[in-house]
């Protein structure tokens, strides 16, 4: 048994709730020792350092992203799957900033391959198919997507829409109405 129950997997998961609490860039494993009443060189056993820990707790951000839109989008097309898609997001971002942080953490390639990172083009490739874009526009358009919602709930949960009208749910719907437009008015080039 590792010394007070610690395991990769505990501590993973106990750095993202400390990424929720405190901010993603404060998850580190001289906060988790504190927090786990331990020495932090009793937690190098399981996680190597900073960066490892880190790269974990993205990990779990990604697969955990990935489960919720997938069940959002099952059964869905269109706009439905797009506003269905986009919510998702916007609701992890909001519960979780810590893990929707280090859901944008750069991974090593190795890392990125085995993430849930792919899943989450593959959602979005899905959702597309509702526009019938032809390649390259879908690549384009997948990370249109990203950069908007990463953008909108990244300024969002910083409280960038707080101090105007109209309410930041107003924007949010005119935006995917708009995206729905745009997607279904796709311009066709190569």
């Amino acid at each position: 048994m590792a010394r007070a129950g610690l395991t990769t997997e505990t501590l993973v998961r106990a750095g993202a709730e400390l990424a929720d609490e405190i901010g993603f860039e404060h998850a580190t494993p001289t906060e988790l020792a504190r927090r786990f009443g331990v020495r932090t060189a009793s937690l190098y056993s399981h996680v190597r350092n900073a960066h490892d820990l880190k790269t974990g707790i993205a990990l779990l951000a990604l697969e955990e992203l990935a489960d919720r839109v997938s069940e959002a989008v099952a059964g869905r097309a269109g706009k439905d799957a797009l506003t269905a898609f986009a919510d998702a997001y916007r609701d992890y971002a909001l519960q979780h900033p810590g893990r929707f942080a280090a859901a944008q953490f750069r991974l090593d390639p190795e890392a990125a391959a085995a993430s849930a990172g792919a899943r989450h083009a593959q959602l979005s490739r899905a959702v597309l198919r509702g526009y019938d874009l032809p390649e390259p526009q879908q690549t384009h358009a997948v990370r249109l997507l990203g950069s908007v919602f990463s953008g909108f709930v990244g300024l969002e949960g910083a409280g960038g829409f707080s101090h105007s009208a109209p309410d930041a749910q107003a924007s949010w719907t005119a935006i995917l109405d708009a995206l729905d437009a745009l997607l279904r008015t796709w311009p066709a080039r190569s």
